[in-house]
C-alpha cells in the first residue's frame, strides 16, 4: 500500500508530529462536532520529502493532494475553480509547536478570472467577489511568487488617493476589479509571466511555499532561539474558505480564553466586521474588544463563548482561537494553547490546578522556563515614573519596562544592540521579517495593529516589552524620525515603554529590580518539590551571591577568583605581582593581594551562609591584567624602579599569539606556585574566619582550572594542600575542604578516570570545552556562524546550547569514568549552558548533582531541571 501523505480532517487524531499541532487540533475539533471549514494536511513528513527530493512534490504527494480535493468538493459541493459555485480554500503552515507568523498563509485560493465572476454570481456580492481575489493575488505574489506585498500597497494607496477614500472598505466594486486589473498587470511585468489560471497549478504551488517557508531566515531564527529542530519540518492546512468580508454581518477576530497579559480567567480578544483573518493579525486595522460582538450578533456570541468554554475544558490549558463569522453563520478556523507572558502563565497554570483541571506535575511541566526571564527583570522606578510625562499611549501589549534608543529598521536595531545600546524599535507595524531585530531590542513600539498583532504575540513570547497601536505616531520610516505629542525623535533618541500601561514617555527612565512572590512562589515551589538536580550559580561578588539566594541559588558552582583582581584598589598590585623578576617579589606583592582576596571571600561565605562555595583558582593569560596605556606603564616602572623599555619588554614577552591555549589556567600555578598559595591560604583563612564569626560550618571547594594531566592536578593540588592544611593548623579550628578540577580539555574527559584519582569534584566549564572540540573561539565565531545557520550546517549556537552529540559526548565519557573512579564524586556544570534548559535536560540524563548559572538565570534552571526530573521519570 502508498505511503499515507495526506489526511483528511476526519481521518486524523491528535499525532502533532505527524500533522502539524494546529492539523492535530482541527481533527480533533472535527471530532468534537464543532463548526470547522472543513480540508485536509499534508504532513510533515511530505515536508521532508518534498526536501530529500531536491525541492520538487512527488507524483504520489501530487496525486493524494488531488484526490483529497475531490473529497472536499463532496463535503462542501462545490467544486474547485467552477463558473457558478467555485470552491476556495486557504493554505497555511502548521508546525508541530506554535511559530506564530513565523511561516506563510495564502487566503483565497481557487480565485481566477472566471470563478470570481461565479462567487460573484453566487453570492450577489461582487464587491466581496473581487475583493478576495485582489487579496489573492496579493498574498500569491508575495508568499509564492516573493514579490512584496508592500509593492502592491501601493496601487491601494495610490487608487484610494484617487477616489478621494481613506479606507479599504470605501472603495466599491469597481474599485475593486479596477485593482485586480493594475494588480495582474503588475504581476507580469515584475514576472514575466500571466498570473496563474489554473487553480489545481495555484493550490501545489502554494503547498511548496509553505514548505519552502519552513527554511526561510525568519522561521530559522525562531527555531534557533526556541530550541526546534529543522528536520521536524511543517504539515499544511488545506482549509475550506469561508468569509469574514462579505458585508456587515460577517467579520473575522483572534481570542483567547484568559488574558495572555495578565492570565485574568476573562475571554479576551479581538474581531472587525467585514475583514478577512490577516487583517486582525497583520493590524492594518485597529479591531473592536469582543466584548462588542455581543452587541452586533448576540447569537453568535452566546454561541462563540460557549465553544470557547467548551475548548478550553477540552485542552485543560488557555486557548487562542481564529474565529470567522459568515453571514451570521459561525465558524471556528483554529485553536492552539495561547502563547502568554510568564506572569500569565504562572497565574494560569496555578489557578487551573485550584479549578482542578491540571495536577501541580502538570502545572509545573506548562510554563517554559525561558519565559521565567521576564519576571527577573526591571519595572519603571515608582519616583522617576511619577515625575515623567507620558507623551503618547498605545496598546499594553507585552508587559514590562524597556528605556533606549529609538531605532527604526531590524537590521539597525540588530547592529546598535550588538555595539551595547539599548534599543526601542520603532515600526509602522512590525512583520515576520523583523524577528531579529525584535529579539535584539529591549521593547517594540508600532503604530498600528491590535493586542493580537504581529508585534504583540511575538514580543509576549519573547519576553520583551511591547506597546502597539499608538495611532497618534507620525512616522517617517525613510528620515528615521517620529512626531509625537509636537516632538520628534529621531534615531538614536531615547524613549522609554511601559508594556504593562501602554504608556510612552520621551526620554531615559530609572528601572527597579524585579520582585519574586504570589504565584512565582507558590509555582516555584511546586517545581523544587520535583526537581532532583540542586541549582547553583556562577558568582564572584557578595551581591551577585546575595542575588542568586533570592532566586533560590543553593550555592556557587563557580566564583571566578580574577575577577577580583580588575578592581581599582588592586590592579596595580597584581601587575606587580605578574612583572616581578624574583620569586621574593612576586611573594611581596602577593602578600598585599592576600587580605584583599581574603575580604571577598569573606563577603562571599556569609552571602551563602551553609550553602556550598566552588572557587575557581586564577584562570586567564597573565597579559590580560597589564596595561598597554603608555601612562600607565610609566607609573607602574617608576613604581617597581624599572625604566620604561624594559618594562614594556616584560609586558610584550608575556603576550601570546593563542591566549585561549596558551599560559593560563593550571599552567600558571606550576609556572607559579605561589599564586596558587595564596589563594589557598585567602579561601581557607576566610572560611575559618566565618565560621569563628558566624558560627557557619563552611566547607570550601577549591577548583583547579584547565587541567589535562593528572600529574599536573596533583602538582598543583600538592601546593594547596599544604598552605590550606598550614592554616588550619596554625588556627587550631577544624575545617574540612575540596580539591577538584575544572574538565574543559578534551583530554581531561578522555582520561577522566585518572582525574578522579585526585579530585574530589569535577566541574564541566563548556565555554573551553566548546571552545577547544569546536576549535572555535567564541569572540570570534558569531562572524561566522551565521553563514552556518542560513546554509543549515548548525541550526544553533554551540555556545548557547550544549552541542549534546559532541560536547555531551565528552562529558558523558567523563562522568561514567570519574564515577568508576570515585563513585561518591561530586558532578556539575559551570559554563554558560548552565542556564539553558536543553542543556540541564541533558545534565539531568547523565546523572549530573548539580547546574550553575548566572543569577538572574537561577529561576529557569530550577524549572528546568524540574522538568527534566518529571519528563525522565516517566
Amino acid at each position: 500500500m502508498a505511503h499515507k501523505w495526506v489526511y483528511m480532517f476526519k481521518e486524523g487524531d491528535m499525532n502533532k508530529n505527524l500533522l502539524g499541532g494546529k492539523g492535530a487540533n482541527l481533527c480533533d475539533m472535527t471530532k468534537l462536532g464543532l463548526p470547522i471549514p472543513q480540508g485536509f494536511i499534508v504532513t510533515t513528513e511530505a515536508c521532508t520529502e518534498y526536501y530529500n527530493n531536491d525541492k520538487n512534490l512527488s507524483k504520489d504527494i501530487i496525486d493524494q493532494i488531488k484526490s483529497s480535493l475531490t473529497q472536499l468538493e463532496e463535503i462542501s459541493g462545490k467544486k474547485f475553480g467552477d463558473t457558478q459555485n467555485p470552491l476556495l480554500v486557504s493554505v497555511r503552515s502548521g508546525a508541530r509547536i506554535s511559530m506564530p507568523g513565523m511561516m506563510d498563509t495564502v487566503l483565497n485560493l481557487g480565485l481566477t478570472d472566471v470563478s470570481v465572476e461565479g462567487l460573484a454570481k453566487k453570492t450577489g456580492n461582487p464587491r466581496f467577489a473581487y475583493d478576495s481575489y485582489r487579496r489573492f493575488i496579493q498574498m500569491f505574489s508575495d508568499v509564492v511568487m516573493e514579490l512584496p506585498k508592500s509593492r502592491f500597497e501601493v496601487i491601494i494607496d495610490e487608487l484610494k488617493e484617487k477616489k478621494g477614500v481613506k479606507l479599504d472598505t470605501e472603495l466599491d466594486a469597481d474599485d475593486l476589479k479596477e485593482m485586480v486589473v493594475k494588480f495582474k498587470e503588475f504581476y507580469k511585468k515584475e514576472l514575466g509571466k500571466d498570473f496563474p489560471q489554473d487553480p489545481e497549478t495555484q493550490l501545489l504551488e502554494a503547498v511548496q511555499a509553505v514548505f519552502r517557508s519552513w527554511m526561510n531566515s525568519r522561521a530559522i531564527a525562531y527555531r534557533r532561539m526556541n530550541d526546534i529542530p529543522s528536520d521536524w519540518g511543517t504539515a499544511v492546512n488545506v482549509q475550506m474558505m469561508v468569509f469574514g468580508n462579505m458585508g456587515e454581518t460577517s467579520g473575522t477576530g483572534v481570542a483567547f480564553t484568559r488574558n495572555p497579559s495578565t492570565g485574568e480567567k476573562l475571554i479576551y480578544g479581538e474581531y472587525l466586521i467585514n475583514a478577512q483573518g490577516e487583517d486582525v493579525v497583520a493590524g492594518v486595522r485597529t479591531p473592536q474588544p469582543i466584548s462588542h460582538l455581543e452587541q452586533d450578533m448576540p447569537e453568535v456570541y452566546k454561541e462563540f463563548m460557549a465553544i470557547a468554554n467548551k475548548l478550553e475544558d477540552h485542552y485543560r490549558d488557555m486557548q487562542d482561537m481564529e474565529f470567522t463569522v459568515e453571514d451570521t453563520k459561525l465558524y471556528f478556523l483554529q485553536t492552539r494553547n495561547g502563547k502568554r507572558t510568564a506572569a500569565s502563565a504562572l497565574k494560569i497554570a496555578v489557578e487551573l490546578v485550584k479549578e482542578g483541571m491540571i495536577t501541580e506535575k502538570e502545572a509545573v511541566l506548562r510554563v517554559e522556563p525561558k519565559q521565567l526571564d521576564q519576571l527577573l527583570h526591571p519595572t519603571f522606578d515608582v519616583t522617576a515614573l511619577k515625575q515623567a510625562k507620558t507623551i503618547g499611549k498605545g496598546l499594553p501589549a507585552s508587559p514590562g519596562a524597556a528605556t533606549g534608543k529609538v531605532y527604526f529598521t531590524a537590521e539597525d536595531a540588530k547592529a546598535a544592540a550588538a555595539r551595547g545600546e539599548a534599543v526601542i524599535l520603532t515600526r509602522l507595524e512590525t512583520s515576520p521579517e523583523d524577528i531579529e531585530g525584535m529579539h535584539a531590542s529591549k521593547g517594540i513600539l508600532t503604530v498600528r495593529g491590535g493586542m493580537t498583532s504581529h508585534a504583540a504575540v511575538v514580543a509576549r513570547g519573547m519576553g520583551t516589552c511591547c506597546v502597539s497601536g499608538c495611532g497618534e505616531i507620525k512616522i517617517n520610516e525613510h528620515d528615521k524620525s517620529f512626531t509625537l505629542d509636537g516632538k520628534t525623535y529621531k534615531e538614536g533618541d531615547y524613549i522609554s515603554l511601559d508594556g504593562s500601561t501602554g504608556n510612552i514617555y520621551g526620554e531615559q527612565l530609572k528601572t527597579v529590580e524585579a520582585e519574586i512572590s504570589g504565584d512565582f512562589e507558590k509555582f516555584m515551589k511546586w517545581a523544587d518539590e520535583y526537581r532532583t538536580m540542586k541549582v547553583r550559580t556562577n558568582a564572584d561578588t557578595p551581591a551577585d551571591a546575595a542575588k542568586a539566594v533570592e532566586f533560590g541559588a543553593e550555592g556557587i558552582g563557580l566564583c571566578r577568583t580574577e575577577h577580583m583582581f580588575f578592581e581599582e584598589d588592586r590592579i596595580k598590585k597584581v601587575r606587580k605581582m605578574i612583572v616581578a623578576k624574583e620569586v621574593e617579589e612576586r611573594k611581596a606583592a602577593l602578600k598585599e593581594l592576600l587580605p584583599l582576596q581574603k575580604g571577598d571571600f569573606i563577603g562571599i561565605y556569609e552571602a551563602m551562609g551553609e550553602r556550598p562555595v566552588t572557587v575557581r583558582l586564577l584562570d586567564p593569560p597573565l597579559h590580560e591584567f597589564l596595561p598597554t596605556d603608555k601612562a600607565d606603564i610609566e607609573e607602574i616602572a617608576k613604581e617597581i624602579g624599572e625604566t620604561y623599555e624594559s618594562l614594556q619588554a616584560t609586558i610584550d614577552s608575556l603576550h601570546e599569539f593563542n591566549p585561549m591555549m596558551g599560559h593560563r589556567g593550571c599552567r600558571l600555578s606550576v609556572s607559579y606556585p605561589e599564586i596558587a598559595d595564596m589563594q589557598a591560604r585567602a579561601i581557607i583563612e576566610a572560611a575559618i574566619e566565618v565560621k569563628k564569626s558566624k558560627g557557619y560550618n563552611i566547607v570550601p571547594e577549591i577548583m583547579i582550572p584547565l587541567v589535562g594531566d593528572k600529574k599536573e592536578l596533583e602538582y598543583v593540588k600538592d601546593i594547596i594542600v599544604a598552605a590550606a592544611d598550614d592554616v588550619i593548623a596554625k588556627s587550631g579550628i577544624e575545617l574540612k575542604y575540596l580539591v577538584g578540577t575544572m574538565i574543559e580539555i578534551p583530554r581531561a574527559a578522555l582520561l577522566a578516570d585518572q582525574i578522579a584519582e585526585e579530585a574530589a569534584f569535577f566541574s564541566f566549564g563548556t565555554n573551553d570545552l566548546t571552545q577547544m572540540t569546536f576549535g572555535f573561539s567564541r569572540d570570534d565565531a558569531g562572524k561566522f556562524l551565521e553563514d552556518y545557520y542560513a546554509r543549515g550546517v548548525y541550526e544553533s549556537d554551540p555556545f548557547a546550547r550544549l552541542d549534546q552529540t559532541g560536547v555531551g559526548q565528552l562529558i558523558e565519557i567523563a562522568v561514567e569514568k570519574g564515577r568508576k573512579t570515585r563513585p561518591d564524586i561530586k558532578l556539575g556544570i559551570c559554563g554558560e549552558h548552565g542556564g539553558d534548559p536543553s542543556t540541564i535536560e541533558f545534565c539531568q540524563k547523565v546523572g549530573l548533582n548539580y547546574v550553575s548559572c548566572s543569577p538572574f538565570r537561577v529561576p529557569i534552571a530550577r524549572l528546568a531541571a524540574a522538568q527534566a526530573a518529571i519528563t525522565q521519570s516517566k
